[in-house]
């Protein structure tokens, strides 16, 4: 016999291959509504009677008994007598209705709204739409004024309201705003004081070229706010409002990477030749907007934002107006991720421009906020370079940040003290307390680039600190957020640090090589050099030594910013062992930045094969602070191994 099905969006209802149960009367539906209601638990006896009447009447157990019979006649129709039964039981000191998940319209709602969030972003507003189609009315319908209904209603109608509006959300962001306001039309009619609706209207309204009826939305929320409720509109209509006025590229319709790279581009050059040949001060901060939309579509757009940045720079600095240059310097809030410059000449010069313009800059309160900018500028430009410069600039910014009421240069300024961050080993703990508190800070204020930024920087920290599970649970947020705002250089990282992890969980050494290989040809046309430059000859490295396994360092590969470490490998291998003791005495300490602990054991696993005494006691003090970790995996990208393995070899080498 098929299956009975139940309904609680709307009158309730009972049903077995599309036909409806006769249910008797209204205390029969009450009874299967209240036993629906408790979700496959017992509901005693007594708390039916208190339920079903306000003052039970003498005989209440007795017709509730009477109540469950018929329900079960109708429910089970050919059970035999006597026999149990299966689907509304009596159990302890009460009864339970023993319906499958699949078969309450309820809970497939609530199954179906959260499996939306887990597929892809172009599958989830159809299942949305189909979840949606299941209300017939309100929830528990005829019930609408018990009391025992109550919770249950107004947890089912929020989680309806906010279904509709992560439908919109979706198609929104998969660029098909248009088919998007008809429903938020009708929804906010119904519902007015959905402030998040009327949020995703205006945007989707903007997003279809209707610039001046996104803007009438918005006024009309706010005077309906004020109107009826005496309430601004809260910080996300506010900001909306700001960004549709100054036509934020960032609110323009999603398109395929490389047409959105193009499209920018082609506005920025634009807004730049008119800017210069103008004079315009606010076509110049114009366009380090556009500059920092193009920024985020990867391969060719990095690299052409940061060379038109430079230019910006200079031709604000020539109007002679310091306030003007803070704000073009500063407004390229770009989130950094990796702690190595892609072009440290483009670096120090941008470097060079802030610091003249902090020193123009008048005293006082008032410039705070363009001070904090500079100084966050500063510290992310100095990223890799061991100089007290940059930790004093990433200190300064932030304490400025928090004395501030701008959740963005908050964000900014902890960009810098991530990127300064790396001084020393065993930092992941500040690392991720710094990823932690973007990620809180971007999800309360709508900061898309800044989430992706704070769970990258959890991921690199959880995994130098041993926390798989938790790096994964960052990794899948990375994934998903770049799936919906099309942010294509994230899935870079995560790429390696599946790589990464594969290798740190004992993964077969085959497939862990092959992962890194796989993950090093993401970057290509990337536009990230700081990142992919000798890289891969890295990771491999960190693999085979973390294995055991002979260095086997091949001096034709492009080493790039690791050679000094690579070199002494190969001269070992050629038995040249004076000229490779001579190459690691000269070795600097690692730059500042997310490899310094894998540096540290590549010099380490040298002075082991050399028996330099010096070079293992600098690399045992360097590696100490970090007990407990696995090198190299706070870069989120590659692994030397336990960090105690490397100690425990470099103590048994001095005390031997």
């Amino acid at each position: 016999m098929e299956a009975v099905t139940f309904g609680v969006l709307g009158p309730v209802t009972a049903e077995r291959a599309g036909d409806a149960l006769a249910l008797k009367g209204p205390r029969h539906r009450a009874v299967l509504a209240r036993l629906i209601l408790a979700r496959r638990r017992v509901v005693p006896l007594d708390r039916l009677v208190r339920d079903l009447w306000e003052e039970p009447p003498p005989r209440a157990v007795g017709a509730v008994r009477t109540f469950v019979g018929d329900l079960r006649r109708a429910l089970e129709p050919d059970r035999p007598p006597r026999a149990p039964a299966r689907l509304l039981v009596t159990e302890g000191p009460g009864y339970a209705l023993r319906a499958a998940p699949d078969d309450v319209d309820a809970w497939r709602f609530e199954a179906a709204v959260a499996e939306a969030d887990r597929l892809p972003a172009a599958q989830a507003p159809d299942r949305l739409r189909a979840a949606l189609a299941q209300w017939r009315g309100p929830a528990y319908a005829e019930f609408a004024g018990e009391e025992w209904t109550r919770g249950e209603r107004s947890r089912l109608t929020e989680l309806r309201l906010r279904a509709v509006e992560r439908r919109a959300e979706f198609l929104v962001d998969l660029g098909r705003a248009a088919e998007a306001v008809p429903d938020l039309d009708a929804h906010l009619t119904e519902h007015p004081w959905r402030e998040e609706a009327w949020r995703l209207l205006a945007l989707a309204l903007y997003r279809t070229g209707r610039q001046a009826d996104a803007l009438a939305v918005l006024r009309r929320a706010r005077d309906l706010l004020a109107r009826h409720l005496g309430v601004d509109p809260g910080p996300g209509l506010r900001r909306l409002e700001a960004r549709v006025l100054a036509q934020d590229p960032d609110l323009d319709p999603p398109g395929e990477p490389a047409e959105a790279a193009a499209r920018l581009w082609a506005r920025a050059t634009e807004a730049y030749d008119r800017a210069v040949a103008a004079g315009s001060h606010a076509r110049l901060e114009s366009t380090v907007g556009l500059l920092r939309g193009l920024a985020v579509t990867g391969g060719g757009g990095l690299q052409a934002a940061s060379r038109q940045r430079v230019a910006a720079i200079a031709a604000a600095e020539e109007t002679g107006d310091a306030e003007l240059t803070a704000r073009v310097i500063g407004s390229y809030d770009v989130p950094a991720n990796w702690t190595r410059s892609d072009d440290p000449v483009l670096a120090r010069q941008v470097v060079a421009a802030a610091e003249r313009t902090l020193a123009a800059l008048p005293d006082g309160p008032a410039a705070a906020p363009a001070r904090c900018r500079l100084l966050a500028t500063v510290a992310v430009e100095s990223r890799g370079v061991r100089s007290p410069r940059g930790p004093r600039a990433a200190a300064e910014a932030e304490r400025l940040a928090r004395g501030l009421d701008d959740p963005a240069l908050l964000a900014f300024a902890l960009n810098g003290a991530f990127m300064q961050s790396c001084t020393a080993a065993g930092t992941a703990p500040r690392r991720d307390a710094i990823g932690a508190e973007l990620v809180e800070l971007s999800a309360r204020h709508g900061m898309v680039n800044h989430a992706v930024l704070g769970h990258l920087i959890r991921l690199q920290a959880r995994s130098a600190l041993a926390d798989p599970a938790g790096a994964d649970e960052h990794a899948d947020a990375v994934d998903l957020i770049a799936a919906r705002h099309e942010r294509p250089l994230a899935g870079v990282f995560t790429a390696w640090y599946r790589a990464l992890r594969l290798a740190v969980t004992g993964g077969p050494y085959d497939r862990a090589e092959a992962a890194f290989r796989s993950a090093a040809a993401l970057l290509e046309g990337a536009g990230m050099p700081g990142l992919e430059r000798g890289l891969l000859p890295l990771a491999l490295l960190g693999l085979r030594l973390s294995r055991g396994r002979p260095a086997d360092v091949d001096p034709r590969a492009d080493w790039g910013p690791y050679r000094p470490w690579a070199e002494p490998f190969a001269l070992l291998a050629d038995g040249r062992r004076t000229d490779a003791r001579t190459a690691l005495r000269s070795l600097a300490e690692p730059p500042p930045d997310l490899l310094y602990e894998a540096l540290c054991c590549a010099e380490a696993a040298l002075a082991l094969a050399l028996g330099e005494r010096t070079a293992l006691e600098r690399t045992y003090e360097r590696l100490l602070p970090a007990a407990g970790e696995i090198a190299g995996a706070g870069s989120g990208l590659l692994t030397f191994g336990p960090v105690d393995t490397w100690l425990a070899g470099l103590r048994r080498a001095l005390d031997g």
